[in-house]
């Protein structure tokens, strides 16, 4: 199901446009014939940035007024996993997407390079420990998905072993399901022309410099290796209870209201109650 434009939706009122697109999250929804040359990243939905940026601010609302009834009812667990390619725009999604929500309910957490100890049990244990608990919002800043993709592209195991891993995450993410946990995975999709300026920005920037470093360009130049490897890991591990979406994300206005939209979804069908009051409080007086 590709994340297209409609061909009509350019000549209409911007905020036409955004009731009309409630179906973005569907038309962002990946599936095992996933082709990413389908996916645009500068996609805008024919939405205006000014309206979309309003709406973006309602549906963030709208994600933590949920976000504190899940939070109260510990009734389920909700894992958000954000892969992108470097640059894609990962912590600033996390910052915009999460901005109202009650930190005591979301546990962020990067997978960066495994350490000694990481690398001396197998690849899911570093990311298990980190699986969240009933009400909060676990949010895994890359992932599992590291061993699928920078470990395929570099090389660091053999095929023979990279290869069986895809099964392995389908039956550890349905293990998570089944056991209470609501999974979201999306894929910030930039283009190449982006990720040049916002690694350029990085390297301009005082203050952003520190993002950057030399393996940044070893890694862009295995651009068209990085994309087969995220495309086959989005067309192999994508199900109904752990999908994979694809989000335009070449354009932050953009990227924040369909993020929103996505978590707002899964928040709704989780449809979270606060829990019943004790029946011993009805007409205690505080003084």
């Amino acid at each position: 199901m590709m994340c297209a434009r409609a061909p009509l939706l350019d000549a209409l009122p911007a905020m036409y446009v955004l009731e009309m697109a409630e179906d973005v999250v569907q038309r962002c929804l990946a599936d095992d014939r996933l082709d990413l040359d389908d996916h645009d990243p500068g996609e805008t939905f024919g939405w205006d940035k000014r309206e979309a940026q309003v709406a973006a601010t309602e549906e963030m609302a709208a994600v933590a007024g949920l976000q504190r009834k899940f939070f109260a009812s510990e009734q389920a667990a909700l894992l958000v996993v954000l892969q992108a390619m470097d640059a894609g725009g990962k912590d600033g999604t996390i910052r915009s997407v999460l901005n109202g929500v009650n930190p005591a309910g979301v546990d962020v957490n990067s997978f960066g390079v495994p350490s000694d100890e990481e690398r001396s049990h197998d690849y899911l244990w570093r990311v298990h420990a980190h699986a969240p608990a009933k009400g909060q919002i676990g949010i895994f800043n890359r992932s599992h998905y590291e061993d699928v993709l920078v470990v395929r592209v570099k090389k660091l195991v053999p095929e023979a072993v990279w290869s069986k891993r895809y099964g392995h995450i389908r039956e550890f993410e349905r293990m998570l399901v089944d056991e209470g946990t609501e999974i979201v995975k999306i894929f910030l999709n930039i283009s190449n022309d982006e990720q040049r300026e916002r690694l350029q920005d990085r390297v301009d920037d005082p203050d952003e410099r520190w993002k950057f470093r030399l393996g940044d360009l070893e890694d862009r130049a295995l651009w068209d290796d990085y994309q087969d490897a995220f495309r086959d890991a989005i067309r192999k591990t994508t199900t109904d209870d752990a999908p994979w979406y694809v989000v335009p994300a070449d354009r932050k206005w953009v990227r924040n209201l369909v993020v929103a939209k996505i978590l707002r979804h899964h928040l709704e069908r989780i449809d979270p109650k606060y829990p019943a009051p004790d029946d011993e409080i009805e007409g205690v007086i505080v003084e």
